[in-house]
Parts: structure tokens; sequence; C-alpha cells
């Protein structure tokens, strides 16, 4: 049995809104509802660090960077240096074993987490890209061992794939983290691999990232208690 805080914490809402101040508004309609907060590349630049720190250090939310970052690996060790020094809880990286060894060498006290695939992804978005033949889900697989073993501290997955990681001893303590969650009923939009949050949680992930079901609801904050609800 999860308490408030953990129950909480499971569920981060994206703040997919177009600047800060957006975002803020959003946040507050959601209240007390939502520890947690993901903010990603769309409102980077719209003040999405700031309204980060923001959300940190005046409101005491968690907070999750999606920036999804990939370069040579001392590009990517300095941008993980300059982002670890807000003190914010998780990262996207990229799973490339070079991406994911030089972001966890800088990462200080921050959670480095590699993305496998999109979520938004599926085989024919694979092959239009060349990446190698196989199931989806077993390439999601290998490439999350690999991520974890060279210094990833979790990865983003979609629901259907966090059983299959949650299987491999690289998985061992490490946190897998699901976008691509959908309440019963909610449009799918653009993500193709989708699960109920609960069927995520119930197959081995630690965090379910949701965004519209959530800020395009009416009353966002019993939007988002409901989700807590069923988890």
């Amino acid at each position: 049995m999860h308490d408030l805080k953990a129950a909480d914490d499971r569920l981060i809402v994206a703040l997919d809104m177009p600047d800060a101040l957006s975002g803020m508004a959003m946040a507050k309609k959601i209240g007390d509802a939502v520890t947690f907060y993901k903010i990603g590349l769309g409102m980077l630049t719209g003040g999405g660090l700031a309204l980060a720190n923001e959300l940190a250090d005046e409101h005491g939310k968690r907070i999750f960077l999606d920036m999804k970052l990939f370069d040579i690996g001392a590009t990517v060790e300095a941008a993980v240096r300059g982002l670890s020094k807000f003190g914010h809880d998780f990262l996207t990286v990229h799973g490339d074993p070079h991406v994911v060894r030089a972001a966890a060498q800088t990462k200080d006290n921050m959670k480095i987490l590699a993305v496998t695939f999109l979520t938004s992804l599926d085989r024919a978005d694979l092959d239009a890209s060349c990446i190698k033949t196989g199931d989806i889900k077993d390439l999601v697989q290998e490439r999350a061992g690999l991520a974890l073993s060279n210094g990833a501290d979790g990865v983003i997955a979609s629901p259907q794939e966090a059983a299959l990681i949650r299987a491999l001893p690289e998985a061992y303590g490490k946190l897998i983290v699901t976008p691509g969650a959908r309440p019963t009923g909610a449009d799918l939009n653009d993500q193709k691999r989708v699960m109920t949050p609960a069927q995520a949680i119930a197959n081995g992930a630690d965090h379910v990232v949701i965004g519209r079901p959530i800020w395009q609801n009416a009353d966002p904050k019993a939007a988002a208690k409901e989700i807590l609800a069923k988890l």
C-alpha cells in the first residue's frame, strides 16, 4: 500500500503548455493533487527552466526535465553538468550507450533516464528510420539493457514494454517511467503503444507520465485525483 506522498509521486503531469505562464496557471489549478511535473523541449524557449525552478523552489514540486539529449559525449557532459546545478529529479537522454555514459559521468544527484524508442513510434516508423529488423518490444528490451548497463538510473518506455524491462537483471533497483499511459476512454492523441495508468504500474512502471487527459479536462485537479485513485 502506497502512502499519499508515494501515490502522488507515481503520477507525473506533463506540462506541455506553450510557455511558463500557462504552465504555472495549470499547476495552480491542479494544486496539491500532484507533486511531480514534467517540463520538456516544447516549453524550453517559453521559460521552461524558469518554471521548473519556480515549481521546485517555491512550491516544493519534483521536476522531470524531458530534454532527450543527444550529441557527442563532450557536449552531453556539458549540458548535463549545467542542468544538474538546478537540483531537479529526472533528466532524459537518448539511450545510445555513448550518450548515457557521458550523462552518467556528470549527473550529480539527478537521475538519468534513457529513452529507448519514443512511444509515438511503431515498427513502420523504425523501418523508415533504418532501424534494424525485429519486434519493437524485443528491441526496446535490448536497448534498455544497454542503457542501464552503461549507467542510466532508469529508462523511459511504453507501458507495453515495462514488464519486459522490469524482468531484465540490469533493471534491478532501476526506474521505469512510462509515457503513453491513457485513462480508459481518453483520446490516444499521437501515442501508439498505450495502456491504462494502472496497467502500466502493474507491469512494473514506477511512474506514469500523463498530460492532455489531465490538462485538457474541464477540471484538471479532479482528473488527476481520479487517475491516482485508480493506481
